[in-house]
């Protein structure tokens, strides 16, 4: 038999939970669509907020204000580090693939497919040394 999701329940916070829960999707989603309305109208503020670590930041935030563990939060910030790295490769396959001529949804599937094949290097890299993303 299939539970109902506890909305209210004192083990989830109830109500409160699910408030903060959508408070954090909405906020998370205006800063998103801010950002791209912004590129719109200028490539290149648009650049530099999307530069922003805006998604670290709000995640590092949200754990910060749930837990309050300075720990937990510096742990988030360097795994983050680490796993920006390879995502690099992103940025250098779009532009590249795209000034030879390639369409953007092809290009982008490309990039994506690029930078996955970049982690899966870079994890078993770090295997290798025993550590991992």
């Amino acid at each position: 038999m299939r539970r109902p999701l506890p909305l209210a329940d004192s083990k989830s916070g109830g109500f409160r939970f699910l408030t903060h829960f959508l408070l954090k999707v909405v906020l998370t989603a205006l800063i998103v669509a801010g950002a791209s309305e912004l590129g719109k109208r200028s490539s290149a503020l648009g650049a530099l907020l999307a530069s922003l670590p805006l998604t670290s930041l709000l995640v590092l935030s949200w754990i910060h204000l749930e837990s309050k563990d300075a720990t937990k939060v510096a742990a988030m910030s360097l795994d983050i580090f680490w796993a920006v790295l390879p995502s690099l490769l992103f940025f250098l396959v779009l532009p590249f693939l795209l000034r030879r001529g390639w369409g953007y949804w092809p290009a982008l599937a490309a990039s994506c497919m690029m930078m996955f094949a970049g982690y899966a290097a870079y994890a078993a890299v770090l295997r290798r040394f025993g550590a991992a993303l």
